[in-house]
């Protein structure tokens, strides 16, 4: 129940953001006289529809897969009054990026209400304001779990936190790994907290010779606390996020590059690190599975927080990747438009379809590809 609860609070967040991103488009276009015809939450079949007072009309669909909005002349070459290709090259920037500014906003508002009841600390160097800072202690918790070491073996599920370890009062996920390994091998006492219930149980250690001595990953997150300063916070970490992922962006690719042309080298030294490097990008990518999966199951287990965060998060790389020049995204169409208004060139509607298609088509490729990551990582 727990991973079908997570899946479904996956999917009314995704459909969140994703409306959140349209409807940044649908504004801007009627701002700049572009008519808006429908607006949808979720994808067809439809389930629901009204005609609003504006003349846009307003539709729920049976797919819970995000959402859509569909200009009037939704093509570069269209030239009718209230059509979207007769904007101007100004205009039609405005409207590709008002979805990468809903997005933003979005991340920026949630990190700032999080940096009132306490935003997680995740980089060493994360934005603060100097004499509006609270560091909040946060209990070690259960991250990950071995099969059929001690801590499963146990009864302990992912998510509970650690009060108390081999009679040891346990502050930081450091002093608790110092704990398993002076008691490798023994039964002790574990005190811990499961759904706001503290619990008892013994343990008994592994040696350590086919593995861990408690067989769990741990996790830590302190929260930053601030009061009148946590919208400077909140827009200032996301600008940081923002540049974070940007540059791991550029990492992955790098890697990825280099991953693949050095399989080719004859060196077996050479292929080994390749293989490490694509697997830091293997390891570091989450498609649909992932994120659904096991990402927001996990974020809810481990509480509002984590869940608040991970939206923001999430929202934010929405943005990013969508001012990336891939042709089926916002960035691509604007990057198309740049290119032929450089060159001369008319785009045609027919040019532009297949420019949109290619480029839709490898995007499913490589979130088909993305999905099967995730399957073989799931077993």
């Amino acid at each position: 129940m727990g991973l079908l609860f997570g899946i479904i609070v996956g999917l009314f967040i995704l459909v969140f953001l994703v409306v959140a991103h349209e409807l940044g488009h649908a504004i801007i276009a009627r701002r700049n006289g572009v008519v808006v015809k429908e607006f949808g939450i979720g994808m067809p079949p439809r389930a629901w529809k009204k005609k609003l007072k504006n003349g846009v009309l307003l539709t729920l669909n049976w797919l819970p897969l995000g959402g859509f909005v569909s200009l009037k002349g939704e093509y570069d070459a269209a030239d009718k009054p209230g059509d979207y290709g007769a904007a101007t090259f100004w205009q039609k920037t405005r409207i590709l990026f008002a979805g990468v500014v809903a997005n933003w906003i979005v991340a920026a508002v949630l990190l700032s209400i999080l940096a009132v009841t306490g935003i997680p600390k995740v980089l060493a160097d994360q934005f603060t304001v100097v004499g509006d800072t609270t560091i909040i202690n946060q209990p070690v918790m259960i991250a990950g779990l071995t099969a059929g070491h001690a801590a499963e073996k146990a009864g302990i599920k992912t998510g509970d936190t650690i009060i108390s370890f081999a009679g040891q009062q346990v502050l930081t996920a450091d002093r608790m790994i110092e704990l398993s390994k002076q008691n490798k091998g023994k039964t002790i006492e574990v005190v811990y907290n499961h759904a706001g219930v503290e619990k008892s149980i013994q343990v008994t250690l592994g040696t350590g010779e086919n593995g861990g001595y408690f067989g769990a990953s741990l996790g830590q997150r302190d929260l930053i606390k601030s009061t009148w300063s946590a919208p400077i916070v909140g827009v200032a970490t996301t600008a940081q996020f923002t540049w974070l992922t940007l540059t791991s962006l550029g990492d992955m690719v790098v890697n990825l590059s280099n991953g693949l042309i050095s399989q080719l080298n004859p060196d077996a030294g050479v292929r080994q690190q390749a293989s490490a490097e694509l697997k830091s990008v293997s390891d570091g990518v989450a498609g649909p599975i992932g994120i659904l999966g096991t990402i927001f199951p996990a974020a809810q287990q481990a509480g509002l927080t984590q869940l608040v965060f991970l939206t923001a998060i999430i929202s934010l790389s929405l943005a990013v990747m969508n001012i990336l020049p891939i042709p089926a995204l916002d960035g691509g169409r604007w990057f198309t438009i740049v290119v032929f208004k450089l060159s001369k060139k008319k785009l045609t509607k027919e040019r532009e379809q297949k420019i949109q298609t290619v480029g839709f088509s490898l995007l499913m490729g490589l979130t088909l590809l993305v999905t099967i990551v995730d399957v073989a990582k799931l077993f």
